[in-house]
């Protein structure tokens, strides 16, 4: 447990410097695109004003001093920087934003499961069966949809048949509304779309890993065995095959969240949804550096606590994971 825990540590350090670096490869810096977009409109950025704010923010420094400064100020006072596009604490926009994501994975997560747990099964113990086909067929067709795609239909569907837009989370009277009951309602009311959109391919690939693992584990010898003493096959089912082929249930947790926010990030423009993957391309785009290195540092860092804590779950759910680190 202590050497995985200074493994996470070690990779998130690594993790903050490759994700300074990524927004440090495009040349140039917001300033020179923020003059470049202003001249484009016509519009002149004084240069005292632009030799202050690189000196205000650092630009003028090396990128190595640059990265000290920004990682220091996370570590030691909670400060992500600021954000130049939105002339903003990078730290209000991600309070404001990843708790909206972290919602949609888990939701997602979670419709993910309760779909493809029992058709996984299913398509297991009734194999080559009328329904495992059906099955089959949808998951290879949830597969192979792009998730805008589907974004694009259910807004279709929901404008032309139901008089409804069913993009962003929130109603126009709830978007700018302090939470209370009523906002709740109204994101539980909006956020089945993004969930079914984005649980799609998700729940198709679960579907077949859980029946694949399935079968390959309801042929081995100590299955037989179990059945030959004549125990009920319900019983046998859920006691020892399903226990070992929900491994990849457990090991979803890891990578869930980096998979929707990369996923997220083209349906969220689509949906107009307020989270982190719209304004991750946002930053990008503008070389907002502070923001988008935050939004990737943190995602990032997520994603690595995700998998310590899926390591753990699949520790105490398989023997074996236990017996091959001692």
């Amino acid at each position: 447990m202590a050497r995985r825990v200074v493994y996470m540590v070690a990779t998130l350090f690594l993790i903050s410097i490759v994700s300074f670096a990524i927004i440090q490869l495009p040349p140039g810096d917001f300033l020179t695109t923020l003059a470049s977009k202003m001249g484009q409109q016509g519009e002149t950025l004084d240069q005292a004003q632009l030799a202050a704010l690189r000196e205000r923010y650092g630009l003028g420094d090396s990128v190595a001093t640059q990265y000290v400064k920004w990682i220091s100020a996370i570590l030691l006072h909670g400060d992500f920087g600021q954000s130049f596009e939105w002339n903003r604490p990078v730290s209000e926009l991600l309070a404001q934003r990843l708790p909206l994501t972290i919602a949609l994975a888990v939701s997602t997560l979670l419709l993910t499961w309760i779909i493809a747990f029992p058709i996984g099964i299913y398509s297991a113990v009734r194999q080559y069966s009328a329904g495992d086909y059906i099955f089959t067929t949808i998951g290879f067709l949830g597969l192979a949809i792009p998730h805008f795609l589907i974004a694009l239909v259910l807004m279709y569907i929901g404008f032309h048949y139901f008089g409804q837009t069913v993009g962003g989370l929130f109603s126009s009277r709830f978007a700018e509304a302090t939470w209370n009951l009523g906002k709740i309602f109204d994101l539980l009311s909006h956020l089945w779309v993004p969930v079914i959109v984005l649980g799609t391919a998700g729940t198709a690939g679960l579907i077949r890993i859980l029946r694949a693992n399935l079968l390959d584990e309801l042929r081995k010898p100590y299955v037989v065995a179990a059945r030959g003493r004549g125990m009920r096959e319900w019983a046998l089912l859920l006691k020892y095959p399903l226990r070992v082929a929900m491994n990849p249930f457990i090991s979803t947790v890891g990578w869930i969240l980096p998979a929707l926010v990369s996923g997220e990030v083209i349906v969220g423009q689509v949906l107009s949804l307020p989270t982190t993957g719209p304004l991750l391309l946002g930053a990008l785009t503008s070389q907002d550096m502070y923001l988008a290195g935050s939004v990737i540092l943190i995602v990032s860092a997520l994603t690595v606590i995700g998998t310590l804590i899926s390591d753990i779950l699949l520790a105490w759910l398989d023997p074996r994971v236990r017996l091959q680190g001692r």
